[in-house]
């Protein structure tokens, strides 16, 4: 995949974003550990909670950091940006509307693997990519694309069995483009993006035949 920027450039946007939305990122990473608690909740609304804040999240991807801050590098985030603003709106519409998005924490093996999906996203994601870059501004947390799009996986596993499929191709056609990119960039926590990606996609099409 031909990538028309830079790793110094990319990182350079990271930073620039951090720095222009701080402390957005802190309180998004607080509430997708609300969230995560949440999933132990009887309480009726939880699905509601938990729903929109991840098409919240996928909204604020595509408006604030593709089209307002990775344009500048990259004109095909016109594109990313729409991309990304259409599934929060769907990931909206299913929470809000559609009422099919459900979700609950059963402890079985697939319940723990995206609760390891979770826990990667939220904690353990940006703690290497502070190791790898070594600052705390190119340090990449939920809000962009990626650690977003693998909790996103993530928390789709812990869907009940009325889980909208559409809603797993755009986060799929963002794990092949974001893969590539860190394959040039040697962002290496990335990869997790397209293992949760493949076992996402692989159970939630197969439980339909188990459920059948």
């Amino acid at each position: 995949m031909n990538i028309p920027f830079t790793t110094e450039q990319f990182f350079d946007v990271i930073a620039i974003y951090n720095i222009a939305v701080f402390p957005i990122q802190i309180l998004m990473v607080l509430a997708g550990i609300v969230c995560v608690i949440f999933l132990h909740s009887e309480k009726s609304y939880k699905d509601k909670i938990i729903g929109s804040y991840i098409g919240i999240l996928w909204l604020w991807i595509g408006i604030v950091y593709h089209l307002i801050f990775f344009t500048s590098i990259n004109t095909a985030a016109y594109l990313f940006g729409i991309l990304f603003i259409l599934q929060g709106l769907l990931v909206l519409f299913a929470t809000v509307r559609g009422e099919k998005l459900k979700f609950k924490f059963d402890a079985n093996v697939m319940g723990y693997v995206a609760y390891f999906i979770l826990v990667f996203a939220i904690i353990i994601y940006p703690i290497l990519l502070y190791f790898f870059e070594n600052s705390i501004f190119t340090t990449i947390t939920l809000g962009l694309p990626c650690p977003s799009s693998i909790l996103t996986f993530g928390i789709f596993i812990l869907s009940t069995k009325r889980f909208p499929k559409y809603l797993l191709i755009i986060p799929s056609l963002w794990t092949i483009i974001g893969t590539s990119a860190a394959f040039n960039f040697g962002v290496y926590p990335d990869y997790m993006m397209l293992i949760t990606a493949i076992v996402a996609v692989v159970y939630l099409f197969s439980r339909k035949k188990e459920e059948g």
